[in-house]
């Protein structure tokens, strides 16, 4: 009696099916090809000096289908670089040389090739044509190596995902190429950038709300990697937190935060501080007074359609920033993205490898994205401990950039947030006091001017804003309601003598 085929052998068994209908021509489809138009480029360049210069950033070796062509082709290429003449007795002599001339079909073989087309005047047309074929085969051969790791229960699912995407993106590198721009376009282009921009008062790019900040970068411009760096406990997420608000509310830029360090709800209960200006402590216990529930309802309204887009996955990869920051772009048309921090990131899904040229490929990756979607990425980085163990002010410097110097030679612009109380510094060489004084320290900026640009810190509420603002009162006490003149419920803070004339005369609520 015959022995009936084990669960694994059938499964076997059906997978090498699934292998061979798709790598097989029993599957009943050819690749995609184009050998007519193949000859009729070859021989078009064999005919017409200048046709290689058409085609020659559109094609490459790989891009012919028939392996006879591929050698061809990269006669002709060969000639070129040593400047000869290509024609069809120059090239079946160097395919002489290379001992291949037999192999493609002998000198019949070339003289043929020239009476397949009669001018080389459509060469660019074919030769778009051949690589679209070309990019096709790649997508199959992509597909059919995932389907078949993905039958492998011993591959990482995440690795399959990442080394798919980065062979999807070797694709369309080599084969989709930009066009040069003469200066005409590109004069005319610049003309209307800078018409724009003097419509918008200097900020061309993303405005941060920090006025000082933003006369000096002229916001944050498309494709630039931003990195922010401080010490632990400065204030990045506080800053970060700032500028998306402001990016978003006042001036209506889609933001995605990628937030790895803190969950979304503690960011919202930041956003949250910052704009009812009640204390976070407050909000972290819940103990409101009446009045603060109404200031906290009229106030969150802003927030309420605010086109910010929070991310809190924990450990997340460069594969899933990616993927998330292109969707976010196409959906939600974002304008910035913001990273915090840099080091709590992942190359890969396995976290495995050296951390230096781990941190390096995340730089790159940061940076590609922003150029690919051509906006501004804000990714922030903590810094090494020697500040701490420096002498004096302990103002940081481009050397303190933590675990990689790659992310200072990726980054377009490289800032630290510095403020002299974390460290006892009370007052500065004048005698001013440094209470509430932040210093964004612009130490790197490849498309403008290095300088120091001063914000305020408020403290209560993890908030920064512009220096220039002189509505905060840092001995004031917790504001109370009281009724004014005509009955109405307003806000006053208790050592103030006077009604805030920060509220209107109306009631705020």
């Amino acid at each position: 009696m015959e022995k009936s085929p084990t669960k694994k052998e059938a499964a076997d068994s059906g997978l090498s099916v699934v292998r061979n209908q798709l790598n097989t021509p029993d599957y009943g489809k050819l690749p995609p090809q184009a050998i007519d138009l193949e000859e009729a480029v070859l021989g078009a360049l064999m005919l017409d000096k200048e046709a290689l210069t058409d085609v020659i950033d559109i094609l490459k070796k790989d891009s012919f289908y028939k392996e006879d062509h591929q050698m061809i082709y990269e006669a002709i290429l060969d000639l070129f670089q040593k400047s000869e003449p290509i024609d069809i007795l120059t090239v079946t002599q160097e395919l002489k040389k290379r001992g291949e001339l037999e192999i493609i079909g002998g000198p019949f073989y070339i003289a043929q090739l020239t009476n397949r087309v009669a001018s080389s005047a459509n060469v660019e047309f074919h030769a778009r044509i051949i690589s679209q074929k070309h990019i096709q085969r790649e997508l199959i051969k992509i597909s059919s190596d995932t389907i078949k790791k993905a039958y492998d229960e011993t591959i990482d699912v995440f690795d399959l995902l990442d080394g798919a995407e980065a062979k999807l993106f070797e694709v369309a590198e080599g084969n989709i190429r930009r066009s040069y721009e003469d200066m005409n376009k590109l004069l005319h282009k610049a003309v209307k950038q800078l018409e724009a921009i003097s419509k918008l008062d200097g900020t061309s790019g993303v405005p941060t709300g920090f006025a000082n900040l933003d006369r000096v970068t002229g916001g944050f411009q498309k494709s630039d990697m931003i990195v922010l760096a401080a010490r632990p406990g400065m204030g990045k997420t506080a800053f970060v937190l700032s500028m998306a608000r402001n990016a978003a509310v006042d001036y209506k830029k889609g933001v995605a935060v990628f937030s790895l360090e803190m969950s979304s709800l503690q960011l919202v209960n930041r956003l949250i501080a910052s704009e009812t200006e009640i204390a976070g402590e407050k909000l972290k216990k819940g103990n409101l007074e009446p009045w603060e529930w109404e200031q906290l309802n009229a106030r969150i309204g802003k927030l309420t359609n605010a086109p910010i887009f929070i991310n809190d996955t924990p450990g997340l990869s460069v594969f899933e920033l990616r993927a998330q920051c292109r969707r976010l772009k196409a959906e939600k048309d974002i304008q910035m993205v913001i990273i915090d921090y840099l080091q709590l990131m992942s190359a890969s899904s396995d976290g495995k490898g050296n951390r230096e040229q781990e941190i390096s490929t995340i730089s790159r990756a940061v940076k590609g994205i922003a150029k690919e979607l051509d906006i501004p990425v804000i990714a922030l980085s903590q810094l090494s401990r020697a500040v701490e163990t420096r002498g004096g002010d302990k103002r940081p410097q481009l050397s303190d950039l933590r675990e990689s110097g790659a992310i200072e030679q990726d980054a377009d612009m490289v800032m630290f947030i510095y403020r002299p109380e974390y460290y006892g510094i009370t007052a500065d060489e004048d005698g001013n006091s440094t209470q509430g004084l932040g210093e964004l320290i612009i130490a790197k900026h490849r498309n403008g001017s290095t300088e120091d640009v001063k914000i305020r810190f408020q403290n209560h509420l993890a908030k920064f804003v512009n220096w220039d603002n002189d509505n905060f009162d840092y001995n004031a006490k917790p504001s109370v309601s009281v009724e004014d003149d005509y009955g109405r419920q307003v806000l006053k803070s208790s050592n103030f003598d006077s009604i805030d004339e920060n509220f209107p005369e109306e009631p705020p609520f």
